[in-house]
């Protein structure tokens, strides 16, 4: 079905008709022995992760890097090397390198001048231009996949918001799988690397179906029908790993804007399965609650447009938060969970859906630890590799304000770097590589050689960050105040302070603001916060120069 027709008379059904910003079709140019390709793999994770549902990757293996020997997988494909060729000329082309939107960048360039491959320290800077950019088209893609027979239909609308400067824009249709394990260089896996958004076929051919009407207000919808092979050079094409991009370019470079989606598969063999596929990991935090996020699967025939999650944290009070939506069969979605408080220095959250035909996926759970408490004395070693101008650091404080920040070092050398934060409060390291390959070492004590932060430069791309928390003392706190019975945690505004001598109780909100002062006696003393605002607080007991701090939450 091809039609270019105004919305009215056609009736829209899924595309957006309001202005959008661009979306970013970041084409990677890699292969099995390319030493730094997985390193632009995370690069270009990371634009993707930070930018969700605006960043499409489409894993392009082409080239003598990509040409198999012995019994390696073949990945490439018969489009790879047309959509490499157009992207450069002359010298200096290396992998891995990609393509944003098939822009041109000028400065940016990885040969010669006006081409548009780029290397991947580039692709971030790019993929900010390109998303801050108004877009004349928008685009959207459908897909059912029957599971017995293999049909796959795809579906693309298109709704133009403005007039495109070229009479003719072309849609393309990519098909990528996921999940495909295999050998890689620099990869560290052996032949078990997970190769994601590999470019397995382009169901609209190699420069796309001609669009003829491009002014303001044109609805065009096209649909395809696609013989999914069992193979594709040798290599499994597994059902269930299949994902689609759709985008629209201004002849074969130009790319204005796209869209994903991942197909919906009927005729499978169970009706109702949801699945929780994954509990997020959860990063160390000082901020006393956490939002955590999984990742539901529908394994079954039966369109689930609404799940009830239950989750609880240590075995507490349990909540419920009812996903909506739309997942078709061996669809999934990411569902963001509204927080949940903690106190213990390690702790568990469970998660479960209710019983369906299958039982056995139907709850998960996902460990994590409250942020390390330090003195606020505190000593970073930054070790470089061969670029250490590339590498700097800053911390922040719990209002997002920078209050630490270093940057260009020696190469090849450890610099250390001694300051004090005076105030109580959540901070954030954040380590920063300019290139995008790591390289840089950072460790993060404070004065009693307590490790904050640790990472080594193989373990991270362009950024990495942790939090911690500090007690705006410069010492150990005395035995006897570590014996500190404070109760109930979380509370709902009257605290019960246990102490063995006298000392002085203080009170302050996050942002180091001191909330209340009173003088403890020994035994049984009351504070009462009631008023004074949900959240976490710092209760910080003095005794001569002995001192602790206790977070508590008020519900």
């Amino acid at each position: 079905m091809v039609s270019a027709l105004p919305l009215a008379a056609y009736g829209q059904t899924f595309v957006n008709t309001n202005p959008e910003n661009k979306k970013i079709i970041l084409e990677e140019f890699t292969g099995i022995y390319c030493q730094y390709c997985p390193s632009g793999h995370a690069i270009a994770n990371e634009i993707q992760t930070s930018n969700p549902g605006n960043v499409f990757v489409i894993n392009v293996h082409q080239g003598g890097f990509a040409n198999p020997q012995g019994n390696a997988p073949d990945f490439r494909t018969p489009f790879g090397n047309g959509i490499v060729n157009q992207s450069y000329s002359g010298s200096g082309f290396g992998y891995p390198s990609a393509t944003v939107n098939r822009h041109v960048f000028p400065g940016m360039e990885m040969s010669a001048a006006g081409t548009t491959a780029m290397g991947r320290d580039k692709w971030a800077a790019a993929s900010d231009i390109i998303l801050a950019q108004n877009s004349y088209v928008n685009a959207a893609v459908q897909s059912s996949v029957n599971y017995e027979t293999r049909e796959m239909t795809v579906t693309v609308e298109v709704y133009y918001t403005g007039n495109s400067p070229v009479s003719t824009n072309k849609l393309n249709v990519a098909l990528l799988q996921n999940n495909t394990k295999g050998p890689q260089s620099g990869g560290g896996q052996g032949n078990n690397y997970n190769h994601m958004h590999r470019l397995i076929h382009m169901i609209t051919g190699q420069w796309g179906d001609e669009i003829t009407t491009t002014t303001q207000g044109t609805f065009v919808s096209r649909s395809y029908t696609y013989q999914i092979p069992e193979m594709h050079n040798n290599v499994p094409v597994v059902l269930g790993e299949l994902e689609l991009v759709a985008f629209v370019a201004e002849g074969n470079q130009e790319i204005i804007s796209g869209n994903g989606a991942y197909p919906a598969y009927t005729n499978l063999p169970i009706n109702n399965d949801v699945e929780i596929l994954e509990a997020y990991a959860i990063a160390p935090t000082c901020d006393g609650t956490v939002a955590p996020k999984i990742k539901i699967k529908n394994n079954g025939n039966n369109v689930q447009t609404s799940v009830n999650i239950q989750y609880s944290i240590n075995g507490g009070e349990s909540q419920t938060y009812t996903w909506t939506g739309n997942m078709g069969g061996w669809q999934f979605a990411d569902v963001q969970l509204p927080e949940i408080a903690f106190v213990d220095q390690v702790n568990t959250i469970t998660f479960s859906v209710p019983s369906d035909e299958n039982n056995d996926n139907n709850t998960a759970s996902v460990q994590f630890n409250k942020a390390p408490e330090s003195s606020s004395t505190l000593r970073l070693e930054i070790r470089t590799d061969a670029y250490g101008s590339e590498t700097s650091w800053y911390i922040t404080n719990s209002a997002g304000e920078t209050v630490k920040e270093g940057a260009s070092y020696p190469n090849n050398q450890s610099t250390y770097i001694d300051f004090n934060l005076e105030n109580i409060d959540c901070y954030t390291f954040h380590l920063v590589d300019e290139w995008g390959d790591g390289g840089g070492r950072a460790t993060l004590k404070d004065h009693n050689g307590q490790t904050i932060f640790n990472i080594l430069g193989n373990s991270y791309t362009s950024y990495a960050n942790a939090q911690f928390s500090t007690d705006g003392t410069m010492g150990l706190a005395d035995q006897s105040l570590n014996a500190v019975k404070l109760y109930p945690n979380p509370s709902t505004g009257i605290i019960n302070i246990e102490l063995d001598k006298k000392a002085n109780i203080q009170v302050f909100d996050v942002t180091g603001k001191l909330i209340q002062s009173v003088e403890g006696q020994s035994g049984l003393n009351t504070v009462n916060l009631t008023g004074k605002g949900k959240g976490v607080f710092v209760v910080k007991i003095q005794e001569g120069k002995n001192t602790t701090t206790r977070k508590v939450i008020i519900k």
